[in-house]
């Protein structure tokens, strides 16, 4: 209280304009409002019937909070409130380190003063949400941070994910599970890296750093990381030829692995989506890709939709994959993901072939499309890809056979082109 009227005291002191007040039931007043350290609050007596008492809010506006925004209005007649989210580090261009305000917009159509105090709602009660989770987070280890996060996000996120996700937890960066959020420093986080990083690729490291990030954007969202990792590595996949293409197709003929081993090289289809499309998904040539096999974390093979929007499409088939579709209802491949690998690699072995993943056709079928000089827009709506960066780092390689007979065309004009140049020079010699 002696702080309430400190702080009253200052602000009649310094002139400042009078609070606004609310009249509301006394009960109604919440207890996380008393004590969340936004409002000051006084209430004054009141002689009505209803027994209301009058409630003055008096908002304590500190530099850093700066949530106390005002709603402006846009060209369009909407209004439009901003609210300090927090800050982010960045490097300036002479290699200093820098932060900037990130803040998070809310909007309202109606371009009425009602619109204004809508919107203005909202940015407040964003605002005061975000601040009782601070203060509640503070209290809370990294481990106990994590697993809400990783619990309220399993019905949102592929299981693939999930199980990422908690072999994360179980398996990795256990020095950072018993630290509270409010009290771990870049320096904890960089030394958690560290040690995964002297047994762990680069990738799964930038793995676990992400989900690192993630909890803390939730949990502490003030804190900007700049923790240094791992470089890249070049991906080095193997690519099978058309040459053991044709072997494999002759192994796999009248067996259960010929029609994912078409739909795979000629799709280009993942495994999941071949063990989850059904005979209703197919229209003449054109197969509509729509679901996807996935495992659960209870090790349950289930079918859901695709996890992007991309991998939601239509692939046009040649005539000779059609035919040799099963007519029957339900599902074309009786198998699930894990049961197609472990049949794939035992094929392999069988045919002599170098080992590679059943993905691998995947990389084959994208790398043809792109030596047939296919743009990557189609390759990419073939494929279910919806960017091209994953395209040109992963996907886009030369094949060896294709890349002996490009280098051949281009030693040959080279060549030509030097013979040329060789010739027209004797001739000018002989010229007197």
């Amino acid at each position: 209280m002696l702080q309430i009227l400190h702080y009253l005291t200052t602000m009649k002191n310094n002139k400042r304009k009078p609070p606004q007040y609310w009249r509301t039931e006394a009960a109604q007043i919440s207890e996380e409002i008393l004590i969340s350290q936004t409002y000051c609050i006084i209430f004054g007596g009141s002689t009505q019937a209803e027994r209301l008492c009058v409630v003055f809010l008096y908002p304590i506006l500190r530099k850093e909070d700066d949530i106390m925004a005002t709603a402006k209005k846009l060209p369009s007649g909407s209004w439009r409130c901003q609210v300090l989210s927090h800050t982010e580090e960045y490097t300036k261009p002479d290699g200093t380190i820098g932060k900037r305000k990130i803040r998070k917009s809310f909007t309202c159509d109606d371009p009425t003063k009602r619109g204004k105090r809508i919107c203005e709602q909202m940015a407040t009660e964003w605002a005061a949400s975000k601040e009782q989770n601070s203060i509640a987070s503070k209290s809370l280890k990294f481990g106990e941070a994590l697993e809400d996060y990783i619990s309220s996000r399993e019905n949102i996120l592929s299981p693939c994910t999930i199980i990422d996700y908690r072999g994360i937890q179980r398996n990795y960066i256990p020095s950072l599970m018993e630290i509270k959020i409010d009290d771990i420093t870049q320096d904890d986080i960089q030394k958690a890296i560290n040690l995964e990083a002297v047994k762990l690729s680069p990738k799964t490291v930038r793995n676990i750093h992400g989900l690192i990030s993630a909890v803390l954007r939730v949990y502490r969202p003030s804190m900007a990381l700049n923790t240094a990792l791992p470089k890249k590595k070049r991906v080095e996949l193997y690519i099978p030829s058309d040459a053991e293409v044709k072997i494999l197709m002759n192994a796999v003929q009248g067996t259960e692995l010929e029609i994912p081993v078409l739909l795979a090289a000629f799709g280009p289809m993942r495994r999941g989506e071949i063990c989850a499309l059904e005979h209703s998904d197919i229209n003449g040539n054109v197969i509509h890709v729509c679901k996807n096999m996935v495992r659960t974390v209870d090790n349950q093979w289930i079918i859901k939709t695709p996890k992007s929007f991309a991998g939601d499409r239509y692939i046009d088939f040649p005539d000779d994959v059609i035919r040799k579709l099963p007519s029957r209802p339900g599902r074309v491949v009786s198998l699930n993901p894990g049961q197609l690998t472990d049949k794939f690699e035992k094929c392999l072995k069988k045919c002599n072939l170098p080992h590679f993943r059943f993905h691998d056709l995947r990389h084959y079928s994208a790398s043809i499309l792109h030596a047939l000089g296919i743009p990557d827009v189609y390759i990419m709506q073939r494929g279910g890809w919806g960017n091209d960066g994953t395209l040109k780092a992963v996907y886009r390689h030369a094949l060896s056979d294709k890349a002996q007979e490009m280098n051949k065309l281009a030693n040959e004009h080279f060549e030509d082109l030097l013979s040329d140049g060789s010739h027209e020079s004797s001739h000018k010699r002989k010229k007197p």
